[in-house]
């Protein structure tokens, strides 16, 4: 493989404190068509995020220091949109949901099959490079002082690009190019190719939410119409 094929492959960060995980992951996924590189912690991840670009950060979550829902969660709090795949030894409900709240894109239990993982990447790299399942509205929608421009897939503040993670960003592309329609969560689900069910879309409406609305808790604009689904109901 020439230096300009293998610069064209995916290129995944690995964070996990486990030497043997961490090594056997590099070499399944450096073996299925991806370009990885790998951090034992997350002091080790930041200093890589800063010197190299990545396509996905797969990201254990129980790890001496900061813990990879703190990395999470403070990524996303400096805008930084980059899809996270949580790998984690504790797979119930609440903690894959506390995941996503935290900004993850997917949520993996340990113990799982490499081959498993290679399908959520793969998914995830999908949905980010898939063009919108909807043809988006001619005009820009205006949000109060943010306005969404449809052609450019960007949510703004003024001159200010508020960065939205993929599943936040497909849920923005399907609500408005149709302002006024009502999904149900299924249909957010799949047209906007985000995680899942009605439970981990109800997450990421909250998450769209608090980067849309005045005040998160009193919706403004992004609507729950009880025992339907969402409706964006923008500015005039």
């Amino acid at each position: 493989m020439t230096d300009e094929e293998v610069q064209s492959l995916p290129h995944i960060l690995v964070v996990d404190d486990d030497t043997r995980l961490r090594e056997l992951l590099r070499k399944y996924l450096a073996g299925n068509g991806f370009l990885v590189t790998t951090a034992a912690d997350a002091a080790d991840a930041r200093a890589k995020l800063q010197s190299l670009a990545f396509d996905l950060l797969v990201l254990d979550v129980m790890m001496p220091g900061e813990s990879g829902l703190e990395l999470t969660e403070s990524l996303r709090r400096d805008s930084n949109a980059l899809p996270i795949l949580l790998l984690t030894a504790r797979g119930e409900p609440d903690d894959r949901i506390a995941g996503l709240e935290a900004g993850a894109d997917d949520y993996l239990a340990k113990p799982f099959q490499p081959r498993e993982l290679v399908l959520r990447i793969t998914s995830i790299l999908r949905r980010q490079a898939a063009p919108p399942p909807a043809p988006p509205p001619a005009q820009p929608v205006k949000l109060g002082p943010l306005v969404y421009l449809p052609d450019r897939d960007e949510l703004r503040n003024g001159e200010e690009v508020i960065r939205l993670t993929t599943a936040e960003a497909g849920l923005m592309r399907v609500l408005a190019a149709q302002p006024g329609v009502t999904f149900t969560r299924e249909e957010l689900a799949e047209r906007a190719k985000a995680i899942g069910n009605a439970r981990t879309i109800d997450v990421q409406v909250t998450r769209l939410r608090r980067k849309i609305e005045p005040d998160p808790r009193e919706p403004r604009y992004l609507h729950t119409v009880r025992g339907e689904g969402y409706v964006l109901r923008p500015d005039a």
